[in-house]
């Protein structure tokens, strides 16, 4: 295991920037997310990591080693790709030890870490199958196998539960960050599920545009989002554009909303839709309360969204627990909507 830091890293197709000034810190053991929407260049950074990629500028370092120019196959690195990249002729076992044997190592060794390997993922059984025998979240599990059985100082994990289905790719990432966790394995790992991001990491990078927005805990990102983008793309917000003066904003639909900052000119205030409460009359307990016209109603198991219309420009959404006493308001329905002063967020800048 190693510490991965990454200097001023970009990487410049003619005018394109695909990644630009990286710079990044990933300490010994940690678990880190690059989170972003498709295009945003978390893919390249992850490859200028594992090494298929040269950067135009910067440095990659993992320990002690500057890696920058060094070959994919020398730098240790873990790699598990998006779609498993499995041998599809070779057996479980002979596709975990494929990389053993690229790496020279004594043939006598390799059955006993092929074991090791496959025990990890509890697939020790399966050694012998072919991957078209397996179901998808067993191949994704030979995968991490196969980038684990050699140790590598990082682990590299490239979109590894998009093509599992929803209930299958909520029980592997629990067992790849109990699994990482157990290692102390360094990990970088590439995503634009935010749940995914949300429940895995110990810390994200959230990046746009080929640079990073954003980095920090889940409650640096959720609590206090960079700007627009990070608050849209992190959870979700309803935003409220207005005119502030003092610790009250004027909205663009001529609501007046109390906050819990004093400024002066333009804003845009965020709201998380778990702090916003949904009532048949006024919410005298709130700081904001006003009257709405039910828009939609979501349901999503056991949490309900609520999407109310406050004025023409304005609208926000509550989310409440399903719960067996709710009574649910239906489309059209009028509602009162209501929320502290504390609970709008001013991002910075437009998304």
């Amino acid at each position: 295991m190693a510490q991965l830091q990454l200097d001023n890293v970009s990487k410049r197709y003619g005018d394109f920037h695909a990644a630009r000034d990286i710079n990044l810190t990933v300490k010994d053991g940690e678990f880190l997310v690059l989170l972003g929407p498709s295009g945003c260049g978390k893919t390249t950074t992850l490859r200028m990591i594992a090494g298929f990629i040269d950067p135009t500028s910067g440095s990659v370092r993992i320990g002690d080693r500057d890696v920058t120019h060094m070959p994919a196959w020398k730098r240790n690195t873990g790699l598990v790709f998006q779609n498993y990249a499995l041998f599809p002729h070779l057996t479980v076992a002979q596709n975990v030890a494929f990389g053993l044997e690229m790496r020279r190592t004594p043939k006598a060794d390799i059955p006993a870490k092929v074991d090791e390997a496959l025990r990890l993922v509890r697939l020790g059984h399966l050694g012998e199958r072919l991957p078209s025998k397996l179901s998808g979240g067993q191949q994704q599990r030979v995968a991490l196998a196969r980038a684990l059985v050699f140790h590598p100082d990082v682990l590299l994990l490239d979109e590894p539960l998009s093509n599992l289905d929803a209930k299958l790719r909520s029980e592997v990432r629990v067992e790849i960050r109990s699994l990482q966790q157990r290692l102390g394995i360094t990990t970088v790992m590439v995503t634009h599920d935010q749940e995914e991001a949300l429940t895995m990491a110990d810390r994200l990078v959230v990046m746009r545009d080929g640079a990073i927005r954003q980095m920090g805990s889940q409650r640096d990102l959720y609590e206090r989002p960079a700007d627009r983008f990070v608050a849209d793309f992190v959870g979700r917000s309803s935003f409220i554009e207005g005119q502030m003066t003092g610790d009250r904003l004027t909205t663009d639909g001529g609501l007046e909303i109390r906050c819990s900052k004093r400024i002066v000119g333009g804003a845009v205030v965020a709201l998380r839709p778990e702090r916003v409460v949904i009532a048949d009359s006024l919410v005298e307990t709130a700081d904001n309360s006003f009257p709405g016209e039910v828009e939609f109603v979501s349901y999503m198991g056991g949490l309900i969204d609520i999407h109310v219309k406050l004025s023409d420009v304005d609208r926000v959404i509550a989310q409440v627990p399903n719960q067996e006493s709710s009574i649910l308001p239906r489309v059209g329905d009028r509602v009162y909507v209501g929320w502290s002063a504390t609970a709008a967020v001013f991002p910075a800048g437009d998304a």
